[in-house]
């Protein structure tokens, strides 16, 4: 082990933690910005000026009249009174405030931490990495919302789950370089078929992220309310004629893919922590695997639970929560097999055969 505060820097870490909560938060309000068709009410795209709100009758009457000039409000939201249009304003300037607040918070310290030496060297390259990231992402929301503003009453499902991708992509990289900066580098030798079970079980509950903002994108979530069956059937009617955009717009089949690879997940997930159970090579695993078990099975039965009563404000948002916090439990794990049976977290044991 390298010398403290070379390979490692606890205050590097927290400031990444930090700023994975912050994401995490982000990634709440925009379910409940998109829940509550809130995410067209700002048609303008202002990096800097656009932190502040409306500060007086006229800019609130200017912002108003742009979100008339949309299909949405037409089509949708037709007479809706100018409090009406606050409402869904504030959580649109509330997700994007979160975004800017990201940015700061990462690219601040980042540079303070550049400075005084006490970002570990082999990080360096991964921060700048995500720096960038955060950067693209706030280019994506963008293209994301610009879907919705000339032929499209809201965002289209495939850019809204690139977006939402990006998002957890730049949390799982804040978690896992926060992990290593804590506790320094490893050197020994991963297991490589636990690594790879890990990796496979950590990148399907992504997938399956990513099929939820499809799920999101289509409204699909307020349709087919009955479980285990859709209307009765296994698979409700699919719209074949938009031929492969299927696969991403039609309301049937994105809920039942994404219905169809949660029980695969479920099963994998299971399957994992029911070995780790048994091998006790891997026994320095069991509570990792036991939570992503757990979590896997706590979200399932909370995405029943929205769906079967109409996908409540409080209940959907709670549910997207949930699927950042499988993706977190997924991704520590993973860490931990990479760390060689996680005995960074254990004292005295060694795995046998080794």
């Amino acid at each position: 082990m390298k010398r403290f505060g070379i390979d490692r820097s606890p205050a590097v870490a927290i400031w990444l933690f930090a700023c994975a909560a912050l994401v995490f938060a982000m990634v709440v309000v925009g379910g409940i910005t998109r829940l509550s068709g809130s995410g067209l009410s700002i048609t303008e795209w202002k990096p800097l000026i656009g932190a502040l709100p409306p500060m007086n009758a006229a800019d609130w009457s200017e912002a108003f009249a742009r979100y008339k000039a949309i299909p949405q409000y037409s089509q949708v939201n037709a007479g809706m009174s100018l409090g009406e249009f606050q409402d869904i304003f504030w959580w649109e300037w509330t997700h994007r405030l979160l975004g800017r607040l990201v940015g700061v918070a990462f690219a601040l310290p980042f540079l303070v931490f550049l400075g005084l030496k006490m970002v570990p060297r082999r990080l360096i390259w991964r921060c700048g990495v995500l720096l960038g990231l955060g950067g693209l992402q706030g280019l994506i929301g963008w293209w994301m919302v610009s879907s919705g503003l000339a032929e499209r009453v809201d965002v289209a499902p495939e850019r809204l789950a690139i977006h939402l991708g990006l998002a957890l992509l730049i949390f799982i990289g804040l978690i896992w370089t926060g992990l290593e900066a804590l506790f320094g580098e490893e050197v020994t030798r991963p297991p490589v078929g636990w690594s790879r079970a890990a990796a496979l079980l950590l990148g399907a509950v992504f997938v399956q992220c990513l099929l939820g903002a499809l799920v999101a994108g289509a409204k699909a979530g307020f349709v087919y309310t009955d479980w285990p069956l859709m209307n009765g059937a296994l698979l409700a009617p699919v719209d074949w004629s938009r031929g492969s955009l299927a696969f991403l717009h039609d309301q049937a089949l994105v809920q039942f893919d994404h219905r169809l690879w949660a029980y695969a997940l479920l099963i994998a997930g299971t399957a994992y922590a029911i070995q780790t159970w048994l091998e006790r090579q891997a026994e320095g695993l069991g509570a990792a695997a036991y939570t992503v078990a757990g979590a896997l099975w706590l979200q399932a039965l909370l995405g029943i639970a929205t769906l079967i009563t109409g996908v409540p404000l409080w209940l959907g948002a709670l549910h997207q929560a949930g699927a950042v916090l499988v993706l977190l439990a997924a991704t520590v794990n993973l860490w931990m097999v990479r760390r060689s049976r996680a005995r960074v977290f254990t004292s005295g044991w060694r795995p046998r055969g080794r």
